[in-house]
């Protein structure tokens, strides 16, 4: 009993010293597309346990490739300053579209290209909350296509009201082809009915 009580009490000292750390939750889109050229917001959104200011929050954006090519660091955002990329890929396409008063760590990549597609990774600091998950969004450029979805669905609804008028016209011309023929048919026997003797 003696030799119990000293690892009781050891064991409470440690456990009174332990301290809770939480995570913070982190919010993104999965997938996203982008036409060849354009800009595209990667938005990315957190919460925290812990009070939020301009000060206080660290965010990171990282950039894996598709290819075997090695990842790297993108974008960070630390007391109250961007810091865009240096890189010569990606110097002068990336700007900060976030509000950490708002729990907003957004980016926005500008005139888009295809060696832009991979995966970006937004990880968000606010101590004592450390990163509980990764938001990971993966980007496809996509080249611009010639017609846009309004044009193809007016050509679609022209060419289909164009095939029905056109059956319309083809009905109303054998209606009235039918007409005259039979018109022309009465006159005929009417003709050949008539009284020879009768001048």
């Amino acid at each position: 009993m003696y030799r119990i009580l000293p690892l009781l009490l050891l064991g409470g000292f440690f456990l009174t010293g332990v301290r809770h750390v939480t995570g913070i939750e982190i919010r993104t889109e999965k997938e996203m597309e982008a036409v060849n050229g354009t800009d595209v917001k990667l938005s990315c959104t957190f919460s925290s346990t812990q009070p939020v200011t301009p000060g206080s929050v660290t965010v990171s954006w990282y950039f894996q490739p598709l290819n075997s090519k090695p990842g790297e660091s993108l974008f960070y955002y630390e007391n109250e300053t961007p810091h865009p990329p240096t890189s010569p890929q990606f110097k002068g396409h990336v700007v900060w579209s976030g509000d950490i008063m708002r729990k907003d760590a957004s980016i926005t990549l500008q005139d888009v290209n295809p060696t832009f597609n991979g995966t970006y990774s937004c990880q968000v600091r606010n101590p004592p909350d450390f990163q509980g998950n990764i938001g990971e969004i993966n980007l496809r450029v996509i080249n611009k296509v010639s017609l846009s979805e309004i044009s193809f669905l007016a050509i679609i609804v022209g060419g289909a009201c164009g095939v029905i008028l056109l059956i319309l016209t083809i009905i109303m011309a054998v209606k009235f082809y039918k007409k005259n023929r039979r018109e022309d048919d009465f006159e005929l026997h009417e003709h050949d009915f008539k009284d020879p003797t009768v001048w």
